[in-house]
């Protein structure tokens, strides 16, 4: 008999359970997006090899616990080919998480499916002293906590008024969480210190007389949920998701060469002097207004 290779066994989304005899291997399952026969193909799967339940986690992966430590290889070359391979849970970039988007969601105000599978495909995995979550919110309800991780962006959107136009219906009122909307004299007035950007009221006026402007993805880094939970610190704001990768890409990158082994992210910023990195990355991706010819 062949020495067992134990590289699958090294992989972050192989877990040893409380019980050192049996392990729980967690799948790459990047948004959470699983098509109908990839998941008949894990029920299949877990079923093969000795599971009666797999685990839905709060990282939109799906888990078969309770496995024979000795079949991990062959379950692996399962995963594989159902398109479910074995996902990450170590200090590496774990699974992608994002929220539905515009896809489905009607109060998101960016794309979030295909960021994630584009960031998915460029870093999930990618060894770091750290562990990385990167959670993508359509909005600034953070549905998927993308504060508390430790990349987050959020889809924003500003609202703008048509002078002259407005109703006072109350409508936007009614909607608006931050109670940042106010009708005075039948006019409707906003309150630019207190809106979150989350675009609710442009979608509840029932006139459409609120656009918007400024449609923008937030990057906030350095979030910690767990113990000591904490929102991430605000690194930059851009259009477009192309700059999204790029940035994420420097701050992967960042974590890499400067941060320490046992530690959170969120807990080395200083030490790490995160404020350089915000004006370097200013410096590079800040979208800018066009010049007067």
């Amino acid at each position: 008999m062949q020495p067992t290779d134990r590289s699958v066994h090294a992989r972050g989304g192989v877990i040893t359970q409380a019980n050192p005899e049996r392990v729980t291997v967690r799948t790459r399952l990047p948004a959470g997006v699983i098509s109908l026969s990839q998941l008949r193909g894990l029920g299949e799967i877990a079923e093969r090899f000795g599971a009666d339940q797999i685990h839905l986690t709060t990282r939109q992966t799906i888990e078969i616990p309770h496995l024979d430590p000795d079949r991990v290889e062959e379950l692996a070359r399962d995963l594989e080919a159902n398109g479910t391979p074995i996902g990450a849970e170590r200090h590496e970039v774990v699974n992608i998480v994002a929220c539905p988007g515009t896809d489905r969601c009607k109060y998101s105000n960016v794309e979030t499916i295909g960021l994630a599978r584009e960031l998915d495909q460029r870093f999930f995995g990618k060894d770091l002293p750290v562990k990385l979550r990167i959670s993508i919110a359509g909005c600034p309800n953070c549905c998927n906590n993308a504060l508390l991780s430790e990349i987050g962006i959020i889809g924003r959107i500003r609202p703008v008024r048509t002078p002259g136009l407005c109703t006072g219906c109350g409508t936007c009122v009614q909607y608006c969480r931050e109670q940042a909307v106010t009708i005075k004299n039948g006019v409707c007035h906003l309150n630019e210190d207190k809106c979150s950007l989350c675009g609710m009221c442009i979608h509840s006026c029932p006139f459409s007389l609120i656009k918007e402007e400024d449609r923008h993805y937030l990057v906030l880094v350095g979030g910690m949920s767990g113990r000591h939970p904490s929102v991430g610190r605000e690194l930059i704001r851009v259009e477009t998701p192309e700059k999204v990768v790029g940035i994420v890409d420097q701050v992967i990158y960042w974590v890499y060469r400067k941060s320490r082994a046992n530690r959170l992210l969120g807990e080395q910023l200083d030490e790490l002097k995160f404020d350089e990195l915000k004006e370097k990355i200013k410096n590079e991706f800040e979208d800018r207004a066009p010049q007067d010819p």
